[in-house]
């Protein structure tokens, strides 16, 4: 038996980078997935080549509707809710604190804080009427700091936190919580936002001296949202390549 063998999930940021690592990898071992994303082009080609087990939803993670119709359409295509990856997010704009636009800082905290809490808003209710696991995709930067950053680290340390109180809140209410806390991974997200030098440099700072790969975070991502993981939750698992042993 495939390992998420008759599961519904929804997967936020879907159709690229970590994310999509997780819906092939989720559909492969047997889940019905909601692929979400604002890019239509890219989430409506994944869901296609997927096949019938997909369904490619426009959403915005920073938007409390749509992360209600969401949970909305998992219920009506596909009968129920198992798991949810709250994976959606952007690296935001690159300055000092004292230098950083307004803008630019509430646009990170809405997307990649806001987003998750919107998700987990409506994600749980129906998660808790079958039993299931919520995975928040948060980072290293959710653990230490990165200067020019602080937005994204910021609202990544957010992350964290809201994952272990609402773990504690639900463990016994049929739903796990849990963080996964990615280094530099090979993504559209990093590649299209730094030179080459600097993805260079980044990759000396990990043990293997390499970024890593989008799948080798979902096989991670898999775990927490199987039954595998059964008494796993409110923890932040980070998948580093050692970034954080230095």
């Amino acid at each position: 038996m495939k390992t998420l063998e008759g599961k519904v999930a929804i997967v936020t940021g879907g159709s690229s980078g970590i994310g999509k690592a997780c819906v092939e990898l989720f559909v492969k071992e047997g889940a019905k997935v909601i692929i979400a994303d604002l890019n239509e082009d890219l989430g409506q080609k994944l869901a296609n080549d997927l096949g019938e087990n997909t369904l490619f939803v426009k959403a915005d993670a920073s938007s409390a509707e749509d992360n209600k119709m969401l949970v909305d359409k998992a219920i009506e295509k596909f009968g129920a809710l198992h798991i949810a990856v709250n994976n959606a997010g952007i690296g935001g704009e690159s300055n000092k604190v004292a230098d950083l636009s307004l803008e630019g800082w509430q646009k990170v905290i809405d997307i990649n804080l806001n987003g998750v809490f919107y998700g987990m808003h409506y994600q749980i209710p129906e998660i808790k009427k079958v039993g299931g696991s919520i995975v928040n995709m948060a980072s290293i930067l959710g653990s230490v700091g990165f200067a020019n950053s602080s937005a994204y680290t910021a609202a990544k340390h957010g992350v964290v936190g809201l994952t272990k109180a609402a773990a504690w809140e639900y463990a016994t209410e049929n739903v796990r919580i849990n963080a996964v806390g990615p280094a530099f991974i090979q993504t559209p997200m990093i590649e299209n936002d730094m030179e080459p030098e600097v993805l260079d440099y980044l990759s000396t700072q990990h043990a293997f001296q390499r970024l890593g790969k989008p799948m080798e975070v979902a096989e991670l991502v898999l775990w927490l949202a199987s039954d595998k993981s059964s008494f796993a939750t409110g923890a932040y698992y980070p998948i580093d390549g050692g970034y954080l042993a230095k």
